[in-house]
């Protein structure tokens, strides 16, 4: 081979091994950044990801209590009965600088069989609140506060053991409450005090013949010497009046937590200094991981709400005044929380 041709051949390889080898060396180069940035971005997104996950806490349990007495040849008598409690909660919550927005939904349902009579109904409770809430500084406990919470029951509600007509159903009643105000929060106690000047409560009756009955205080119908209706009765109930509401929940013993709500309602316009109770008081013992025992008690006041009963024994039941409503409470079952 000719020099000449040695060289240019030589000179010919090195040129294109020198190519080869730059457009390695910038596609490695352009393979890390894109690589680094994806790394980048995602560690960014998860970043994001756990700082959104920071603001928002949840908490969800769900339960049943469950009683069972038998009796075989037993000589002081008795009747078999199996009771059931089925119990949901579900809480969501924001929390982030000066701002503050809580959720949270109860479901519980109980029935009662006993032996040689129907099924019977012993709790029925849905409940759904909301309050969003935020302060002028970070050192403040006041939050400028709305609160929303609805309430109602599952399924038609009987002056046992006459089940022939219903003295409540769903929606009727259900409650709405909504207003503004102020919330004092605690920051090492669970304890909240919320004051609201400024309140609309909602009476739901939406079953036609518990309205024209006025059942919880709306209109009942208008009738006639006869009986005969001349208009029904209205289906909502608007007041307008003050709210306060407390919350304290605190553990008092090992594994023994204390928990008490309280809700205190009157209205501007119809009766004022008549108030609406609603007073919850629960104490809750963790046996272990999921087994728990609660004893609580519930009570009621409300002037709207009148009672129906037979007070003449003619076996129809008549209207009568509100009353003291007492509802306890002693369970022991499953409780899972996650």
């Amino acid at each position: 081979m000719k020099p000449q041709f040695l060289l240019i051949f030589l000179c010919l390889f090195f040129t294109k091994t020198q190519a080869n080898n730059l457009y390695e060396y910038k596609f490695s180069k352009a393979l890390a950044d894109t690589t680094t940035t994806d790394s980048t971005k995602t560690e960014n997104d998860s970043t994001q990801t756990d700082d959104l996950l920071i603001y928002w806490t949840e908490k969800n349990s769900v339960g049943i209590n469950l009683s069972e007495v038998a009796f075989v040849n037993w000589n002081a008598g008795g009747n078999n009965s199996v009771s059931a409690l089925f119990f949901s909660n579900f809480q969501r919550n924001f929390e982030k600088d000066l701002t503050m927005w809580k959720n949270s939904a109860t479901l519980r349902y109980g029935i009662n069989a006993q032996e040689g009579r129907e099924i019977r109904k012993t709790e029925d409770e849905i409940r759904v609140n909301s309050s969003f809430g935020f302060r002028k500084d970070s050192t403040s406990n006041w939050f400028y506060s709305g609160k929303f919470s609805f309430n109602t029951q599952f399924t038609n509600g009987y002056k046992y053991p006459d089940t022939r007509v219903p003295i409540s159903k769903f929606m009727a009643p259900g409650y709405t409450f909504l207003g503004a105000g102020t919330e004092f929060s605690h920051p090492e106690e669970e304890l909240t005090v919320y004051l609201s000047p400024i309140t609309l409560k909602s009476t739901f009756v939406l079953d036609q013949r518990l309205a024209n009955e006025g059942m919880f205080g709306v209109e009942p119908a208008v009738t006639d010497e006869l009986g005969n209706i001349l208009e029904d009765g209205q289906n909502v109930r608007t007041e307008f009046g003050f709210l306060v509401t407390s919350g304290f929940s605190k553990e008092v013993f090992d594994n023994i937590d204390l928990d008490n709500q309280l809700s205190l309602y009157s209205d501007y316009l119809n009766k004022f200094g008549n108030v609406d109770v609603d007073w919850q008081l629960n104490v809750n013992m963790k046996v272990n991981e999921f087994v728990k025992a609660n004893v609580g008690t519930h009570i009621r006041y409300d002037d709207d709400v009148k009672f129906k009963e037979d007070s003449n024994g003619d076996g129809k039941l008549e209207t009568s005044g509100p009353r003291i409503q007492l509802k306890q409470m002693l369970g022991v079952g499953l409780v899972y929380d996650f």
